[in-house]
């Protein structure tokens, strides 16, 4: 689904990201953890076309992303603020993307309330532009926008940051029931290595720019994580 060969990115004459091959399967949830400055986020903005490589491609569904821009209409995402139009409130901009997606406004407002749990009524204030709600509220509208059409892949960096225990229970909850209803695949990156592991079934380990470990199907992950981690 998601193949990377050779990939390489440089700022400055300093190398943050150095991936000689990876391959994520369709329907497989990858997990990618590092500390800060690992490159994880530099990653997940190559995978998007956001910023161009040294050298190297990245191909989903076997399209070069830079090369195309059919891989958009199937993949959803969501990194930072800056991928929510803050001058609207939550619902102008739900029925803004339920327009690009050819949904009616009834349909828009029926695939929200799958999500009702999560956004809880501060996100959805009519009353307030996304760009006068808590982080925590951004986070939220970023990332029901990003599943909104359900894609084939869903790219999402740091989604449990900022949020409040029962949000964070919620999310998981989500995330795992959109793995059986219409399973994507999904790229996440975490700090939290206990929320990571609870959705992804491989976990990959970023460190200076390169994939140190990868970690399968490993009932121990948690585990191996935080001895890792802790020294």
């Amino acid at each position: 689904m998601i193949k990377v060969n050779d990939l390489v990115k440089s700022y400055n004459g300093r190398v943050v990201l150095d991936i000689p091959e990876l391959s994520i399967s369709k329907g497989e949830c990858f997990g990618l953890v590092g500390n800060n400055g690992a490159g994880k986020t530099t990653f997940f903005r190559l995978v998007l076309d956001l910023i161009l490589p040294d050298r190297g491609l990245v191909q989903s569904k076997d399209l070069i992303v830079r090369m195309s821009e059919e891989w958009k209409s199937y993949t959803g995402s969501f990194l930072d603020e800056g991928f929510l139009i803050g001058f609207l409130t939550p619902g102008e901009y739900f029925e803004f993307l339920g327009k690009l997606n050819r949904m009616t406004k009834p349909e828009v407002y029926m695939e929200l309330e799958r999500y009702d749990g999560l956004l809880n009524g501060e996100a959805v204030d009519e009353k307030k532009y996304i760009r006068k709600l808590s982080r925590g509220n951004q986070k939220k509208v970023g990332i029901v926008a990003a599943l909104f059409s359900r894609p084939e892949v869903l790219v999402l960096d740091e989604p449990f940051a900022n949020l409040d225990p029962t949000s964070v229970s919620r999310l998981i909850k989500i995330l795992n029931g959109i793995k059986k209803e219409w399973n994507p695949t999904m790229l996440i990156s975490s700090h939290n290595l206990n929320h990571i592991t609870e959705v992804c079934e491989r976990i990959d380990i970023l460190e200076e720019g390169k994939i140190i470990r990868d970690i399968k199907d490993n009932p121990n992950a948690l585990r191996d994580l935080e001895d890792y981690f802790a020294v």
